[in-house]
């Protein structure tokens, strides 16, 4: 069997003295090493800074910080509900894009609200077993995701994936990833192409190593080199994940998913997104409304410390665009395959209004 990938993240303690264990996705494929996250500061600088990333992780990640932000008031009930607010609100200014984020912290507030009776030290720790539960959560998604989308691959075809969406995005199976672990589950044997995914090379740094590590066969592309390896007739689909989607489909992930969709469409080969139902953003009525995290020029300029670019050269830096629903064959969840990819079945797979 090959090795496994190490935990992306876990708990390590009780409620009041424990802490938030990661995986510093930063560092690989070169170096693999943990960082301890004990106090709220660490967790936003690592969720901001991608120590840990991906929608699903990210909102497992933010959950624990509640948890980690609380600790110093396990005596003061009168100070413990405002604290929790300050928690939540400072935790949501670390990434703009990823509705997981927001979801998780919500869904501990409204935990909170339900256990206010409780003293202090009680609610924390019922806090962290609602932390664990939304980890736990998101591994039977992941698993369920793969599950529904296994189907989509055939014995001796290619599939090609953007960005990293498999168990360092997520508890451990990951979305897009997902499809393709079940399906080699299965016995499956086929070809997945991972596209670099530039400026942070999340898909050179994190997915080729991660399918490495789990036996799949997987060959690394530029980006720019996805439409030739379409028009080769190398690539029968594409399975991406997704860090927003809203009530119309449209789904927003790492720049660059745009346009592969766009060449998918031109190939004439679908383009699947997988992602758990917490992605889902229904009070958005359409992509558009999706906010954009512009991030750091440098990350352009100087990628992996390495100067491309010239000094003082304009940068425009967009860490993620927006899919249209039109573009997407299918959205695979873990309560069903959304197909077509319209309002009405969304609303009729998800739930909501």
């Amino acid at each position: 069997m090959p090795p496994s990938p190490p935990q992306t993240l876990e708990w390590l303690g009780d409620a009041l003295t424990g802490h938030l264990r990661l995986l510093d996705q930063t560092l690989l494929p070169a170096q693999v090493s943990f960082r301890d996250c004990r106090s709220i500061e660490g967790v936003w600088e690592a969720i901001k800074t991608l120590r840990v990333r991906g929608a699903p992780a990210i909102g497992i990640a933010a959950a624990y910080g509640v948890v980690i932000g609380l600790q110093q008031n396990s005596q003061d009930r009168g100070t413990l509900t405002e604290r929790l607010r300050q928690v939540a609100d400072y935790l949501a200014t670390s990434r703009p894009t990823a509705v997981n984020l927001f979801w998780a912290l919500q869904r501990m507030q409204d935990a909170a609200r339900r256990l206010q009776s409780l003293p202090p030290k009680e609610m924390i720790a019922a806090l962290l077993r609602e932390a664990r539960q939304i980890h736990d959560e998101d591994r039977a998604m992941c698993r369920a995701i793969g599950k529904q989308g296994a189907a989509l691959i055939r014995d001796g075809q290619g599939v090609l994936t953007h960005c990293n969406a498999g168990g360092l995005a997520t508890a451990e199976y990951g979305t897009a990833l997902a499809v393709m672990y079940a399906a080699a589950e299965q016995g499956k044997r086929f070809q997945v192409y991972a596209d670099e995914t530039r400026p942070l090379w999340q898909g050179a740094r994190l997915t080729a190593w991660e399918l490495m590590q789990n036996g799949i066969d997987v060959t690394l592309i530029c980006d720019s080199m996805a439409a030739q390896v379409m028009k080769e007739g190398r690539v029968h689909l594409v399975v991406t994940g997704a860090d927003r989607i809203a009530a119309n489909g449209d789904s927003a992930n790492k720049i660059g998913t745009y346009g592969v969709a766009l060449l998918a469409k031109a190939h004439d080969i679908p383009f699947y997104i997988a992602a758990p139902s917490s992605t889902f953003d229904l009070s958005l009525e359409t992509g558009a409304a999706i906010p954009i995290e512009q991030r750091d020029p440098r990350e352009v300029t100087h990628p992996q410390g390495a100067q491309v670019a010239p000094e003082g050269v304009k940068v425009y830096n967009p860490a993620f665009d927006v899919t249209p629903a039109h573009l997407i064959a299918g959205l695979i969840t873990e309560k069903g395959m959304i197909q077509p990819v319209t309002r009405e079945r969304i609303r009729a797979v998800i739930g909501g209004p």
